[in-house]
């Protein structure tokens, strides 16, 4: 057994009944409650709060790394916020909702019901702060912006061919790098990696696949979506090694055996990984790909391991109401 050594167990700052469970973002525990976004600095302390301009059902939200900023990533539009409530900049896009239309404000859907089980978009803040990454509904197609993060402008667009149901961002230790995952229900999960150096390149990774984790050399860890293969990718998408969870994880009492959906690397070569299977997921220490050893902790966690930076990872308490940051 590996014993994982608590770093820090950090309280979440809004009641788990009325907002999202916490999560770690650039080094920042942010959690997205009904009327606001918080943002805790996991090695200062500070904290920042901004007011969100939409009930969170209607899209997904992040910050800057500097905690400057959030951007909320909603039905109809993208929009960057200051911690004073001020609207630092708005891009709107056509809406998720599947009506098509260029809504002016959220006013127009909140209050109905046609909009409640809308498909969505996401957002994220390069590593230096200086870019925003945002997935969006074109009237016409889907497509990945670069925007300048100080004013909206959009400096990149490639189209994806996709038709969402969702998607989520993976950040790439190079600020100028980022990965998209695509959910598209039974139609498929394209995983697209992007490059901005003053043109935008995007590269599809695969199109069966879930990325887990960026390792700092910017290696990827993805997962098959019938969750029983993980792959180890080199920098260019390549498949440097795989992993099958048949014949490594033990059972559970159905006799399925699959990885979580979530993974961190602790370093270049050394990966948590989780089962799915059991009623308490176990954590895995893999080297390279190889499975080495059961992590052990010296309380009860729950969910699977997630990324913390800085070769550390965290999980939440069982009430969702704190974060345990871990290492080795």
């Amino acid at each position: 057994m590996t014993v994982a050594r608590l770093l820090a167990t950090v309280p979440a700052p809004l009641d788990p009944v009325n907002a999202d469970a916490p999560e770690v973002v650039h080094r920042l525990l942010v959690q997205r409650g009904d009327t606001e976004l918080v943002a805790l600095d996991l090695d200062s302390g500070r904290e920042a709060r901004f007011l969100a301009p939409w009930p969170r059902r209607f899209g997904t939200a992040t910050v800057s790394p500097q905690g400057d900023f959030a951007v909320f990533a909603g039905l109809h539009a993208v929009r960057a916020v200051d911690p004073a409530g001020n609207t630092r900049w708005e891009l709107p896009h056509a809406c998720w909702g599947g009506c098509g239309a260029m809504h002016a404000s959220p006013d127009e859907y909140v209050a109905g019901e046609d909009h409640e089980s809308a498909d969505h978009g996401s957002a994220a803040v390069s590593g230096d702060g200086k870019l925003v990454w945002a997935h969006v509904c074109d009237p016409d197609d889907e497509a990945w912006l670069v925007l300048d993060a100080a004013d909206g402008q959009v400096l990149g667009r490639a189209e994806t061919g996709t038709v969402a149901s969702g998607s989520f961002h993976t950040s790439h230790p190079d600020p100028s790098r980022m990965n998209l995952s695509i959910g598209e229900g039974e139609e498929g999960s394209p995983v697209l990696s992007g490059r901005w150096d003053g043109q935008l390149s995007v590269a599809k990774i695969d199109d069966e696949l879930i990325l887990l984790a960026v390792s700092p050399s910017g290696r990827l860890l993805t997962l098959d979506v019938t969750q029983e293969t993980l792959s180890l990718h080199n920098e260019d998408g390549s498949v440097r090694r795989e992993l099958d969870a048949t014949g490594v994880l033990p059972a559970s009492t159905d006799g399925r055996v699959y990885w979580d959906l979530e993974g961190a690397f602790a370093d270049e070569e050394t990966i948590i990984a989780a089962d799915a299977a059991q009623r308490r997921p176990r954590h895995w220490v893999l080297h390279d790909l190889t499975l080495d050893d059961e992590i052990t902790y010296p309380f009860r966690v729950a969910g699977p391991p997630r990324s913390a930076g800085e070769g550390s990872w965290f999980t939440l308490s069982e009430d969702r109401t704190a974060v345990h940051v871990w290492t080795l």
